[in-house]
Order: C-alpha cells, then sequence, then structure tokens
C-alpha cells in the first residue's frame, strides 16, 4: 500500500485556497460557531467544503484554517484528507465523546493517548493487524499544556472508535471497558490513521457528552457542566492559535 496508488485522491483545485499549515477540525456546529467568535473568523465567511465549512483568516491569524461540522470515520477522514492536500500540516480535532469507564462522568475533558479501531475507514489505510492507532507529532503535549495554564482538569486515555452509534452494546462496553477504554467517539481512530499514513501531526482532545458505562444511556448534551468544558476546550484551542503553538 502506498500513498499514491489509489484512483480518487485528493487534489487542490484551481479555486481551492492554499492553506497554511495549521488547522482545526470542530466535529460540532455549537463548538464550530463558538471558535469561529473566539478566533475572530466571521460566521458568514467560508469555503464549502463538502456539506461542512471552511474559514479561513484573512491576515489576522497566520496560517490558519477551522472546518466542521462533520460525522463519522468516513467523512472525517475526507475532510482531514483534503485539509493535508490543500497544505494543512499540523491539525486539532475537538469532539464530543460518551463515558464507557465509569470513572469518567459528562463534561470530563478528555486527552486521547491514542484509539481503538473498531470502524471501516482505517483499514483502507493500514496494513497492520494493531486495533489501536496513537495520535502524531507533538499536539497532545500542546493541548495538554494549553489546558493546564488555563487551570483546566483533563483526564488522558484511549478512545474506542465504531462506526455504529446505535450497536454500543452491553457486551461490547464491558468489553472496551477490560481494554482500558475511557470513553467511545465514532471519528478519532480514522483521523489518528490517516495522519500517520499521511505522516502529518494530528492531535485531539474530546468533552463527554454522556455516559453508557453502566450499560444505560446518561445523557448530558444540556448539562451546564458539559457546556463549561466546551467552552473552556474552545477557549484553550483559540489561545493555541493566536499564539501559534498548535
Amino acid at each position: 500500500m502506498t500513498k499514491h496508488d489509489a484512483i480518487v485522491r485528493p487534489v487542490r483545485g484551481k479555486n481551492s485556497p492554499q492553506l497554511g499549515d495549521y488547522a482545526v477540525m470542530a466535529a460540532g456546529e455549537p463548538d464550530l460557531r463558538m471558535l469561529c467568535g473566539k478566533m475572530n473568523l466571521e460566521k458568514d465567511r467560508f469555503i464549502k467544503l463538502f456539506m461542512s465549512r471552511l474559514y479561513v483568516n484573512d491576515g489576522q491569524t497566520e496560517n490558519l484554517a477551522l472546518a466542521g461540522p462533520f460525522v463519522g470515520a468516513p467523512y472525517a477522514a475526507m475532510i482531514l484528507e483534503t485539509l493535508i492536500a490543500w497544505g494543512a500540516r499540523k491539525i486539532l480535532f475537538f469532539g464530543w465523546c460518551g463515558a464507557v469507564s465509569t470513572d469518567i462522568k459528562i463534561g470530563d475533558i478528555i486527552i486521547p493517548t491514542g484509539a481503538i479501531i473498531d470502524e471501516g475507514t482505517s483499514k483502507h489505510y493500514r496494513k497492520s493487524r494493531n486495533f489501536c492507532v496513537g495520535p502524531t507529532g507533538h499536539i497532545t503535549e500542546k493541548i495538554k499544556d494549553a489546558l493546564s495554564q488555563g487551570d483546566i482538569c483533563f483526564r488522558t486515555g484511549l478512545i474506542w472508535s465504531t462506526d455504529a452509534v446505535y450497536r454500543e452494546t452491553c457486551e461490547k462496553v464491558k468489553y472496551y471497558q477490560s481494554k482500558n477504554a475511557l470513553a467511545v467517539d465514532m471519528e478519532l481512530s480514522a483521523l489518528f490513521t490517516v495522519g500517520n499514513f499521511r505522516e502529518v501531526e494530528v492531535g485531539a482532545v474530546l468533552v463527554v457528552s454522556d455516559e453508557i458505562s453502566r450499560c444505560k444511556q446518561v445523557p448530558g448534551f444540556s448539562r451546564q457542566c458539559f457546556k463549561k468544558s466546551r467552552g473552556d476546550v474552545c477557549e484553550a484551542i483559540s489561545s493555541m492559535c493566536l499564539r501559534k503553538t498548535i
């Protein structure tokens, strides 16, 4: 498997922007809007990127792009591949996740140290049968530093990534608890895999939106602790971008 054997490849069109090194991928629409405001990006000035939006600064912050929203591993990989083809080399993903460990609660912030592959996109990029993939580059340490400087608490550990949000069974939850997974999402392992394959830096930060650790969903999307943590993460990300430390 090589980087150049695919028939359909991510390319720069004649009207595609030339991105700088830095890009943020925000999975959720509310976080995308919040980041636009904190990063001084005009919400109505964007480039269509598939079914998502791409914001590129106009000289306010050198070398910065913001993309989203999106859901699921295949679509997230398409967004990432396109950002890379257009010039991005350091990409930070911000998303939500569901608690799998009983030690993880709604509103917790997680810096993933790896992702367990249970989605279908990664296998098309990998020869290895390893079930886990990690972040690339130094972004993980940089987001840790940014959160620590803001006195924001966070956890670190593994994330289980699955395509099938409605097939997160009790049997699977117990299995991934035995693998020390803290939480579950739908995109992370694919993003780490693409980052490894394309040899670019990809890191991530997640906020816990709900809990399934006791084989029953406890939603927390409207809870104040969840909203506060998202705001704290957006503040840390925007600070990193404005200081060019991503």
